[in-house]
């Protein structure tokens, strides 16, 4: 074999085996390639481990794309998500490509020739653009019709071009005059026009402000009254409305964008909005942070969940504000971990594309408004990686922040927002985190199916205990449901939050089906638990079950423990990384374990411990009181824990409570 031959082949071997490698890769977990423990002694991770991550999901979806006509178009997961018919076919393209590109822009930001799967990555997503604009292409994107009204495309195409507005050099720049002139009118066609009263009004803004970036002729009247009214959105400390739910869109929607927006083109065009929309970005601060767990792992509560990781997208940009009260260690740390939470996992990936689903697939979680590529929100995430290397984001240590220099154990700490009504609570006996918040839309009333679900149902959401879903036999985990004049389990849907006072949490919630069956809550966060005293104002009779968190079966089956202490009945299950216990103080007539199928995020498998009772109102018992409490697997229980009540009485319409180690609380229902 003569020497060019010889490498020849040898040049053949290694690009199988690097194809090899790469499909072995994307079929596996995520695994961080030499941690760097001196930076990042607790995720190991740096900048450049996050463009590893970036590039592992980028290749996942470059599998399908084998010329540069190709679609961003992956596998439909059976259920509920579009594409149901072929009319959506196009949009679903629109999202892959759209959503790929949050990923791929920064990427392409540093390396503007990135090779994926043989296909020039810049080339690929400017070819792209040109089919939307193409009547002739499958992608085309019919413009909005003067009478149309906002639509998904509205969406997608406002997330383009906020990669076009962070990376213009290489997406904009190099596109024919006649090809970014037919973009500005499609684009344009939505952007300048009606918008959803929520975060929506973000992708007018960005397709406005780019154009007008561009020396297009836009509304800018319409760009100021839609700057104005998401700022009418704030409540304060960090939080803005999404009318009518606070979720994770609070941040990855209005918080990031405003934070972009500010960065490349407000603090420019629009000093004073700017400003405005930073100083609410700075609140985030104070309390955000907390709702993640020690180890970085965010909470499973709201909507669209399957876009996962983009809930740490804001945190990066904090590294912009110079602020020395930004803990841009602890933000890291807390981001890096939540990619490990997702792309370690195994069942994350699926065909070489996240799942739709919190870790693998799962059909409660999902909205009718999703496709397979929708989850590649996610992808927001990476534009992190628009900062230098020298940004305080990616040069500061990592560090736990408040779990190590605040924090102590056996204790509680509860963060109330007053404007939005939302309680984080941290628990740092197991490192977790919790939050309750907004419910109360009515399932008739939803035509979409997602904000009366139990995405938002739940009467709290942990780090630590994924929601389960509701089973037709009355299977609850973490809220009440009741059986109601069609001999249906009806969970709670419908709250209204009262007041935080004394380290609890009240609200007042009524029955969607029967507005005679009501109930004041009142929660009580633990140092290792939570502590319901709830009141059932009904008028009629009904039955009645409440719910533990539920725990998944994992290696071993789940174990069940039942014991008397101090003369209430306590029950204990184990899946060999946690013990949940439950005590019934008054009202309640059963406890058992309630084995669920399917239900759960985590598991085919999963148990809860429920509390069940038949109320009548000619009965004197309205109080309902329960005991909720968890540990690590393998720790003991001792007495005190099992027993933190040692006495409940009720004196002048409230509930007086005795707790063992001395402390009084007061329980007042009707105080306004």
């Amino acid at each position: 074999m003569n020497k060019f031959k010889k490498m020849l082949f040898l040049a053949s071997i290694f690009s199988v085996s690097v194809f090899s490698q790469q499909k072995e890769n994307n079929s596996g977990v995520f695994h961080v390639k030499n941690p760097d423990y001196s930076l990042s002694p607790y995720t190991g991770m740096t900048k450049k481990h996050w463009k590893d991550a970036a590039l592992y999901l980028l290749e996942g979806a470059f599998s399908y794309v084998h010329t540069l006509d190709d679609p961003m178009k992956f596998p439909k997961q059976p259920g509920k998500s579009y594409p149901q018919d072929e009319g959506r076919v196009p949009t679903e393209k629109l999202e892959g490509l759209s959503r790929t590109l949050f990923i791929a822009s920064p990427l392409l930001k540093e390396n503007p020739d990135l090779v994926i799967n043989n296909i020039k990555v810049a080339e690929y997503y400017r070819h792209q653009f040109s089919k939307l604009i193409d009547p002739n292409s499958p992608s085309y994107i019919v413009p909005r019709a003067k009478n149309g009204g906002p639509s998904q495309n509205l969406v997608e195409y406002g997330a383009i071009t906020i990669s076009l507005m962070t990376n213009p050099e290489v997406l904009w720049k190099p596109l024919p005059q006649d090809q970014k002139d037919a973009l500005a009118k499609s684009m344009l066609s939505y952007g300048d026009g009606p918008t959803v009263p929520s975060n929506w009004k973000f992708f007018n803004i960005f397709v406005l402000s780019f154009f007008k970036d561009q020396g297009y002729a836009v509304n800018e009247k319409l760009l100021e009254e839609y700057l104005q009214k998401s700022l009418n959105d704030y409540r304060g400390e960090g939080w803005y409305n999404d009318n009518p739910a606070y979720d994770y869109y609070s941040m990855w929607g209005y918080q990031l964008y405003g934070a972009l927006w500010s960065e490349y083109f407000g603090n420019k065009y629009y000093p004073e909005y700017a400003a405005k929309f930073r100083s609410n970005f700075k609140d985030m601060n104070s309390n955000y942070p907390l709702m993640f767990s020690r180890n970085g792992e965010m909470i499973m509560f709201g909507r669209s969940i399957s876009y996962r990781i983009a809930t740490i997208a804001a945190l990066p940009f904090m590294g912009l504000e110079k602020d020395p009260a930004v803990n841009n260690g602890w933000l890291r740390r807390i981001s890096s971990g939540v990619l490990k939470q997702f792309l370690e996992h195994p069942d994350f990936m699926k065909d070489n594309v996240p799942t739709l689903g919190f870790y693998g697939a799962f059909e409660p979680a999902v909205q009718v408004y999703s496709c397979r590529g929708s989850v590649y929100w996610m992808g927001k995430a990476f534009l992190g990686l628009l900062l230098p290397d020298d940004n305080p984001f990616w040069t500061a240590k990592e560090n736990e922040g408040d779990w190590e220099t605040k924090f102590k154990k056996d204790q509680v700490y509860n963060n109330f927002q007053k404007g939005s009504g939302i309680l984080i609570t941290d628990y740092p006996d197991i490192g977790a985190s919790e939050v309750r918040a907004w419910c109360h839309e009515k399932k008739k009333d939803d035509w979409q199916g997602f904000r009366s679900t139990e995405n938002y149902n739940r009467l709290s959401y942990n780090s630590a205990f994924l929601w389960q879903a509701d089973g037709v036999n009355g299977e609850v985990a973490m809220n009440y449901v009741f059986k109601n004049a069609k001999q249906e389990w009806e969970p709670l849907r419908l709250y209204t939050f009262k007041r935080f006072e004394d380290g609890i949490y009240y609200r007042d919630a009524v029955l969607e089906t029967n507005d005679k069956i009501k109930m004041s809550l009142a929660d009580i966060p633990l140092p290792n638990g939570i502590l319901r005293i709830d009141k059932n104002n009904s008028t009629e009779a009904v039955s009645m079950r409440l719910g533990h968190y539920a725990l998944p079966k994992f290696d071993k089956e789940i174990t069940t423990v039942t014991k008397k202490v101090n003369g209430k009945v306590v029950t204990i299950i184990d899946n060999g990384k946690y013990q949940l216990a439950m005590i019934p103080l008054s009202g309640w007539s059963t406890a058992e374990t309630v084995t669920a199928k399917g239900l759960h995020p985590e598991s085919e498998i999963s148990k809860v411990i429920d509390v069940a009772a038949n109320f009548n109102p000619e009965n004197k018992e309205s109080i309902y009181s329960t005991v909720m409490l968890w540990k690590k697997s393998g720790e003991k229980w001792n007495k005190n824990e099992l027993a933190p009540v040692k006495s409940l009485e009720q004196k002048e319409g409230r509930v007086i409570i005795e707790f063992s180690n001395g402390l009084k609380k007061s329980v007042d229902f009707d105080k306004k």
